[in-house]
């Protein structure tokens, strides 16, 4: 469980870094909306590809024992 917390930790700080570098790049209005929608939308399908199993959902995951 305590790996999984780590992980967690380490994978919210590069994704937020990923969208701090986006917001910083100087892109044309419609590429950096649609950049920092995508790094938002891959953020959360990796988070409940991480949460539904602990809530029960229906694959095993293989940091939790």
């Amino acid at each position: 469980m305590l790996s999984l917390l780590v992980t967690i930790l380490v994978v919210c700080i590069v994704f937020s870094l990923i969208f701090w570098i986006l917001s910083q790049l100087t892109l044309p209005a419609p590429f950096a909306q649609i950049a920092r929608v995508v790094c938002v939308v891959i953020f959360c399908i990796w988070l409940l590809y991480i949460l539904v199993p602990l809530a029960g959902g229906g694959f095993g995951h293989t940091m939790v024992r």
